[in-house]
C-alpha cells in the first residue's frame, strides 16, 4: 500500500519550563517562557492550543530538534507523538504560555510528562490553532465542557464582558476537581462530578434541563466525542441553535488515544453532520 504523503511542517515552537504548579489532584499547570517565544503570538481566540512534541525514547534527535529534518530523514515510528492542548493563558507582556495538562497516572505521554517536568527543561511544541471566542453580540452564551475542555471555557469566562449572561456546565471527576474561575459576567457556573458514571452523561442530562434564556445564544461545546454528539443533536434539533452559533467537536475518545481519534475525528465529524443535518 501507497504511503499518503507527509503532512505540512508546521511551525514549531521551542520554549523552557519556567514554573509547574499541581492545581487539583489530576491537573498540572506548566508554564512555558524563555526566548523561544519571542515571535509567539496568541490571544485571538479563547480556545487556542498548541500540539506538544514528544521524541520517542529510542529516537536518535533531542529537543530542541528541527520537526521538517526529522519527518524527511528518519522513519515515521521516530518522529515525535503530538498531544494538543488548549492555552490557557498567553501573557504577551511577559512573553509566558500556561498549559493546564490533565494528568490521570502513569499511562499516556503528555499527562506523565508534566507530572515529572522540572523547570529549566525544553519542550517543543506546534500552532497555536483555534476559531472560537464569546461573540459580544449573542444575548447569553453557553459553555459546557469536561476537564479537557476546561482550560478553554475558564479562558472564555475572563474573556467575557461585565455583566454577559452565561451558563456554565463543567464536568470533573469529584469535588476536588474543581477550580476557581474568574469572570466579570453574569455566570452560572454549575459543576457537575462525575464519580463512577459515563464521562458527559451529566452534562447531558443538565443541559437538556436548561430553561434557555430568550434571544441568541453563542454555545460552545467539547470534550469526549460520545456526549458531544448528543449535545449536538439537542442543541441543533430541540434547541434550534443555528450551526454558526455553535462551537462544538470531541477534543478526545473514549477507547482511544490522540493518535488513533485524531486519525478518525474528520470522518466521525462528517458522519454525525450528515446523520443530525440530514445531509
Amino acid at each position: 500500500m501507497t504511503e499518503r504523503p507527509a503532512r505540512r511542517n508546521p511551525r514549531v515552537t521551542c520554549a523552557r519550563v519556567q514554573r509547574v504548579e499541581r492545581l487539583t489532584p489530576h491537573m498540572v499547570r506548566v508554564v512555558l517562557g524563555g526566548p523561544g517565544l519571542a515571535d509567539f503570538t496568541a490571544g485571538q481566540y479563547t480556545d487556542h492550543y498548541v500540539k506538544l512534541l514528544f521524541p520517542p525514547e529510542n529516537a536518535p534527535y533531542r529537543v530542541p530538534f528541527d520537526l521538517q529534518k526529522v519527518r524527511e530523514e528518519l522513519p515515521r515510528e521516530l518522529w515525535p507523538a503530538m498531544r494538543t492542548y488548549t492555552v490557557r493563558r498567553w501573557d504577551a507582556e511577559r512573553r509566558e504560555l500556561t498549559l493546564d495538562v490533565v494528568h490521570h497516572g502513569p499511562e499516556g505521554i503528555a499527562g506523565p510528562w508534566a507530572a515529572r517536568v522540572q523547570v529549566g527543561e525544553q519542550v517543543c511544541f506546534a500552532g497555536p490553532g483555534g476559531g472560537y471566542a464569546p461573540d459580544p453580540d449573542a444575548d447569553w452564551h453557553l459553555l459546557v465542557g469536561d476537564e479537557s475542555a476546561l482550560p478553554a471555557v475558564a479562558a472564555s469566562l475572563e474573556r467575557l464582558p461585565y455583566g454577559a449572561l452565561a451558563h456554565v456546565f463543567l464536568e470533573v471527576s469529584g469535588p476536588e476537581e474543581e477550580q476557581k474561575l474568574e469572570t466579570a459576567a453574569d455566570a452560572s457556573v454549575t459543576w457537575l462530578h462525575r464519580g463512577g458514571a459515563r464521562v458527559g452523561e451529566a452534562l447531558v442530562r443538565a443541559v437538556g434541563g436548561l430553561e434557555f434564556p430568550p434571544g441568541r445564544v453563542h454555545a460552545f461545546v467539547h470534550g469526549e466525542a460520545g456526549f458531544v454528539k448528543e449535545l449536538r443533536a439537542l442543541l441543533r434539533k430541540e434547541r434550534g441553535v443555528p450551526r454558526e452559533d455553535l462551537s462544538i467537536s470531541g477534543y478526545w475518545r473514549l477507547g482511544l488515544n490522540e493518535d488513533g481519534w485524531q486519525s478518525t475525528k474528520r470522518e466521525w465529524n462528517r458522519r454525525v453532520e450528515q446523520e443530525q443535518e440530514g445531509a
